[in-house]
């Protein structure tokens, strides 16, 4: 039956990579309004790769403010689990064309990877659902119900209330998420766990207006040195972030060698990694905070004048098991009783996604163990973490708390997604299709 399937897949790769290359084609950025015609009529394309697969309904659906997601329906065998298989069509802007070693919306193969904006992040995640399907055809194992997104790279905002509207044509045994990666190129993975985010802008001001430096300094303090010893609370000397009542947890037993770390992390050569306890530990289940923007006078040009004002983006990944609510209240506390001289502190927060722990226990985490294990020839999928944020994952369990939630992906550690010269690696490309296809089989028993 393995044997059976691996031919359907190799069978149904040449019109799945044109189906993936056409969607790359359309500039489905959804941060740019300017380009919501495209997001548009990326979602038109997906609908129409559905309805040629004979799917028993298949809807462009949106809410007010949003951008179009496609609903699809293609029943299996009476008594079947259902499963839905979630991705997103719309993209990250591309940026600096100039950045990348070819067009960014013209696919192309070099080297054992397709190149494009999306290729990967995410219209791969909806090839691979497709291609399981096709697999199949009109006998599919289990019911599908097929919800691709079209505003995921803005945030999904408003997924909660599309869940909401659609939550009967939605509802499902078995969630498949296909918007995550594998642990390496040969080495598939499960993502069981993602650290939450909150952003926070905050200002510092000391002054009324610009004075003399001459005349004043040494008595009143400049706003960009009181927001540097603010910022420098942050971390102690180790570089653990020291805000105190945040959540840290254990991180599974999974090597991160030094070589691989260094060349997938661009770290510059000599430098040093911050914080203490295990690697995993430090990207997946503890805190982390980086400093993503300042607003200060630029050196070029700078006048002897003490500053009144600067300003800072705070950005903080919060642990699996903490919530942003507290997160954020510990963060201000810390930014109150550290700001010196009587300075004036502002804070406003510019947004924040709730962490996630999955529970991959139960049937449906045993037969996409099993089905991995079978696309990669005997290896093992990791239990991965993600230092990254996912806030929708969240908005599944909460709105879905009876359906296993299972998080995939089509990308490895070099894909660059959201970067210049994003690229899918098509033999893992091939084992995700594979992979999914088994998962449907056994979903089925």
């Amino acid at each position: 039956m393995t044997d059976d399937i691996r031919a359907r897949v190799q069978a149904v790769l040449p019109g799945l990579r044109r189906d993936l290359e056409d969607l790359v084609r359309i500039e489905s950025v959804s941060a740019d309004p300017a380009r919501h015609d495209e997001v548009r009529r990326s979602a038109a394309a997906v609908a129409d790769l559905f309805r040629a697969e004979s799917f028993d309904r298949v809807d462009i659906v949106s809410v007010e403010g949003g951008l179009p997601a496609v609903i699809a329906h293609k029943a299996g065998p009476a008594g079947a689990p259902t499963v839905l298989l979630y991705a997103h069509h719309d993209v990250q802007p591309e940026n600096d064309h100039a950045d990348w070693d070819s067009p960014p919306f013209e696919p192309t193969e070099r080297g054992d990877r397709l190149y494009g904006r999306g290729a990967a992040d995410d219209k791969a995640g909806i090839a691979a659902h497709l291609g399981a399907l096709r697999v199949f055809g009109d006998d599919l194992p289990v019911s599908v119900t097929m919800f691709i997104e079209g505003e995921e790279e803005i945030g999904s905002e408003t997924l909660s209330d599309l869940l909401t509207t659609y939550q009967e044509r939605l509802k499902a045994d078995v969630i498949v998420i296909a918007d995550s990666g594998n642990w390496d190129i040969g080495v598939p993975a499960l993502t069981t766990s993602l650290r939450g985010l909150v952003r926070l802008d905050v200002e510092v001001r000391t002054l009324t207006h610009a004075v003399h430096s001459g005349m004043w300094g040494g008595l009143v303090p400049d706003a960009v040195m009181t927001l540097a010893r603010v910022l420098a609370t942050l971390h102690d000397d180790a570089g653990n972030v020291a805000i105190e009542g945040l959540h840290s947890g254990p991180a599974a037993d999974v090597e991160y060698p030094e070589e691989r770390l260094r060349a997938e992390s661009g770290a510059a050569p000599g430098i040093e990694w911050i914080g203490t306890g295990s690697t995993v530990e430090r990207l997946w289940t503890r805190p982390a905070l980086s400093i993503t923007g300042l607003d200060a006078p630029k050196v070029a040009g700078a006048s002897n004048t003490l500053v009144p004002a600067a300003r800072a983006r705070i950005s903080m990944r919060i642990a699996p098991g903490d919530t942003t609510e507290n997160a954020l209240a510990c963060l201000v506390r810390h930014l109150e009783a550290h700001v010196p001289w009587g300075a004036t502190l502002t804070t406003t927060v510019v947004d924040t996604g709730e962490a996630t722990q999955i529970d991959a226990t139960g049937p449906a985490y045993d037969a996409a163990r099993a089905a991995f294990t079978e696309a990669w020839d005997g290896t093992e999928p990791v239990d991965m973490g993600v230092g990254g944020s996912i806030p929708f994952i969240a908005e599944f369990l909460d709105a879905f708390p009876e359906a296993s939630v299972l998080v995939t992906g089509v990308e490895d550690p070099d894909t660059r997604a959201h970067g210049a010269n994003e690229g899918l690696h098509l033999a893992e490309f091939e084992r995700v299709v594979l992979a999914e296809a088994l998962l449907l089989r056994n979903l089925a028993s």
